[in-house]
């Protein structure tokens, strides 16, 4: 089924996020393994692997609209030194993917791709989830401090 092309744009623009954010939760999943954080480890990996399926789903749409993925762009990782980084910049890209996910999801609905609607709409619940799971950390190290939060996630 041939897609409109400015769709197309977008569903790659959202591939690129999505292949990116593998990357960047992968790294970080293993620095907090390296540092001996095993529950940030398991938290974070099972996010790259959320972003997995965000990826293989939006592969799979691309090539039904006859389009053809991206899977060679790379947008830049934010990589953080530490714990607190690691959330806060994993937070900022979370929530430069559900503004991402809305626009396309409200371009989608403009020219009636309802079926294009539901998945970005499915990949946008996720994301809102990774949303809510960073600003729980963040609360969570601001009323207990630092010290305290990762000595729960040793």
């Amino acid at each position: 089924m041939k897609g409109n092309e400015k769709l197309l744009e977008h569903l790659n623009a959202l591939l690129a996020d999505e292949l990116t954010a593998i990357n960047q939760y992968m790294v970080h999943s293993e620095m907090c393994a390296n540092w001996g954080y095993g529950k940030l480890h398991a938290a974070i990996r099972k996010q790259a692997m959320d972003e997995m399926h965000h990826a293989e789903w939006l592969i799979e749409r691309i090539l039904f609209l006859d389009g053809v993925p991206t899977v060679s762009k790379l947008n830049k990782l934010t990589i953080g030194k530490n714990v607190s980084e690691i959330i806060n910049n994993d937070n900022g890209d979370e929530l430069k993917a559900v503004h991402a996910y809305n626009n396309a999801v409200k371009f989608a609905r403009e020219i009636e791709d309802q079926g294009t609607v539901d998945l970005l709409t499915k990949i946008l619940t996720m994301e809102e989830g990774h949303v809510d799971w960073a600003e729980i950390q963040r609360t969570q190290i601001k009323q207990m401090g630092l010290e305290n939060y990762l000595s729960i996630q040793s």
